[in-house]
This record gives C-alpha cells, structure tokens and sequence, in this order.
C-alpha cells in the first residue's frame, strides 16, 4: 500500500503521517498549506502541495505515487465560520470530496479512509453516543461531515471501495511541541490564549444539566487519534478489504468544561477563576462516544489521559507562542 494524505501537514495530518510512516506504511502527503506546515511532515514523506479538489493535481500524484489509498483529512472545519459561510463549506467539504472520489474510482483505487467528525450528531440527549445515534446536525460544518459520509459509502458501494469514516471527538494534545495545534479555534487553546493575554478563562453556561453545570465533552488525545487511523489503515490494507465502516473516535469518558479549564490552571500554574458567560447557542450539555465498535472493529483504545494531553498541548503552546 501507499497512503495519500490529504491535508498532510496539517495539525492532525501531521500527527496521522508520522504515525503511519513510524509503522513502516509508504505516505504521501498532499497540502494546499493554508493551515499545513511543512516542517511538520518527517523528511522521508514525500509533500505535493496542491488542492485534493483538484482533479489534474490528483491524477498526477496518483500516477507517480502508485497510490493505493486515500485518508482524507483536508477539509474546513469550523463551526462558527461555516455558519457565515455554508456554501463555501458545502463547495470545499462536499464538491471536493466528490472530485477526490471521482480521481479515486478513474484510477482504480479501492481503499478510502475519511474523516468524519461527532459533529454529525448534533445535540443527541443519550449518556453515551453510539455509531447507531440518529444524526441531526446543527451547523453546516456537521451537515457537511454527514454529506461526506453519504458520498463516500455511495461513491463505495458503486466502484467497489473498501470505506472508513471516522467520527472524531475533542481532539487535544501534541505528540511533540512541533506539532502542536498552531490555531485558537478549540477549548484548550482558547484558555491558553486567555491565559498568555493575561485574561481569566471563560465558560459559557454553567447552569446546563450536568454534575457542576457545565457541559460535557469527550476529549481524544492526537496522538490516539493518528493510532486509530493506522488501525483503519491497516483494517482496509486486508486483501479481502470490503463494505463499509464507520466508527467513534473517543475515550468514552467525559469531562466537564469547569474540570478542564481546572487542569489547565494546574499545568499552566495560572489558577484564577473563570468567568462564567452566557451560554453558546447549539452547544450540547453532553457529548461522549461510545468506544466499543472501536475496540471490535479496529481493535483500538485510546490510552492518553486528558492531563497527558493538556500538558503536551501547553509544550507547544510555549513553543509557538510563548508565556
């Protein structure tokens, strides 16, 4: 097998690379590097730089890299700006997916990982959420992580593609200070920059139905998620690789936003109290994975607990932007 990596040097493109190519897969990695780094990327994994919406680009990578599959991770992913955007999300998320499968099916690839997100779910009111949860999304980003899904098992059921998508959940962490997430777009990186800007953490509610108000969250440290998508590798490297599969990607644990925001000042050394604002709209009071068809299915479990991933994030946090 060789692997393309769409979204290669990205925060968990970077993460997946590494792992995969640790274990002794081939990898391409294939970056527009709007949000990738290249330096992220080890030196013995090949970078093209260009769009996989892009069919000429595509073509040309699959040739001259004998791929034989696809993780496809390059996509936009924020909630709040594909609420001002969705159709630039339905065209980049959605069209390009589609342009991606047809490059895949014309060159007769037949094993196509995907990158799915919790976010499908939307505001489920189940203790722990399942693969068999009906899906509700609520912002066009979920919509468009749902659309995805569909296209990818009817894009396999049509050409004979060997499907993984992966719903992923909170993803922290860095497996080293290089890779660290560089944005302040999700909750451990915007208290850290609250912090750096000498400003108190915030949270939004804290009258929501849950043990101390807060909501909660199943947070899956990067490096367990790059181990889960070897493991989904591996699963669709199997010569009698077939069908379709789509799995949770989290720890199956929760933990609130008031006990996060707690570890953090424990691992930052900066324990002023948050303040409490008012609550977020669409924001769930709980949402945990359940793990199990994980465990079965690519017989992965996460094994970082959340301090491990606070403390190796605040690593890369000091490293990009200092105290």
């Amino acid at each position: 097998m060789t692997w393309l990596i769409t979204g290669g040097a990205g925060y968990i493109g970077a993460h997946v690379a590494r792992v995969m190519a640790g274990a002794g897969e081939r990898v391409v990695a294939l970056d527009d590097l709007s949000a990738g780094v290249p330096a992220r990327l080890p030196a013995d994994v090949p970078l093209v730089r260009g769009s996989s919406g892009d069919a000429e680009v595509l073509k040309r990578v699959f040739a001259e890299h004998a791929v034989t599959g696809v993780v496809h991770l390059a996509a936009r992913k924020q909630v709040g700006e594909s609420v001002e955007q969705p159709t630039r999300y339905y065209e980049e998320n959605v069209g390009g997916l589609a342009t991606l499968l047809d490059a895949v099916a014309g060159a007769g690839i037949r094993r196509f990982l995907f990158s799915s997100s919790a976010a499908v779910y939307g505001n489920p009111d189940v203790e722990l959420i399942t693969e068999d949860t009906p899906c509700a999304p609520m912002s066009p980003y979920g919509e468009t992580k749902l659309a995805g899904e569909w296209l990818v098992r009817a894009a396999g059921r049509a050409h004979g593609i060997a499907t993984v998508c992966l719903r992923y959940f909170n993803v922290a962490g860095a497996a080293s200070p290089e890779l660290a997430d560089t944005g302040v777009f999700n909750v451990v990186p915007m208290v850290f920059d609250r912090l750096t800007r000498d400003e108190a953490p915030r949270i939004f509610g804290d009258d929501y139905p849950t043990p101390d108000g807060t909501c909660v969250r199943d947070y899956i440290h990067v490096a367990d998620l790059a181990d889960a998508h070897l493991a989904a590798a591996r699963r669709l490297s199997a010569p009698d690789a077939s069908g379709d599969l789509t799995v949770n990607i989290g720890r199956g644990e929760g933990v609130s936003v008031r006990e996060l925001v707690t570890l953090i000042g424990e691992v930052t050394g900066d324990i002023r109290p948050a303040v409490v604002e008012a609550r977020r709209p669409g924001d769930a009071p709980r949402a945990v994975a359940s793990a199990a068809r994980a465990g079965r299915e690519l017989g992965w479990t996460a094994r970082r607990p959340v301090r491990d991933m606070v403390e190796s994030a605040w690593r890369g946090w000091l490293l990009h932007h200092g105290r």
